[in-house]
């Protein structure tokens, strides 16, 4: 288990987080897919969020993330599906047209820390998810 440390903290804080598009319809493929992804990897790398692993499936997002202590996860998951619903409907007319100008997302999220499971099971499961186009460690 490794730490994380700030200016004047240490801490290893990792979320398992999951959320999926309004009505769980399949759109999450292709170019959308592919930007879905960009736009979570440049709200992370903004945010000083470390991924440590995911996988984007047709209808839902599983991440595995480490964030640092001054940033609430409800702060990260609002940023994250904010800034990709908007500019998900901006870039592809088919997706806006399906949600007629609403939030791309469905409201909530589920959210777990992996002290009550371990990391490696963790690991371990988005691994072997299927229909993942995961995403890369954070550098």
């Amino acid at each position: 288990m490794g730490y994380s440390s700030g200016c004047h903290t240490t801490f290893h804080h990792r979320y398992h987080i999951v959320w999926a598009p309004k009505y769980r319809f399949k759109v999450l493929h292709g170019e959308v897919r592919l930007r879905v992804r960009e736009i979570i990897k440049q709200v992370c790398v903004e945010m000083g969020v470390t991924i440590v692993n995911g996988a984007l499936s047709r209808d839902h997002v599983h991440m595995f993330v480490e964030i640092p202590p001054h940033i609430s996860v409800s702060d990260f998951v609002r940023r994250v599906k904010g800034r990709s619903s908007r500019k998900i409907q901006q870039e592809f007319e088919h997706i806006r047209k399906r949600y007629w100008g609403q939030r791309f997302w469905q409201r909530g999220y589920f959210s777990t820390t992996s002290g009550n499971i371990t990391d490696d099971i963790i690991m371990r499961y988005l691994d072997r998810h299927t229909h993942k186009q995961g995403f890369s460690p954070s550098p």
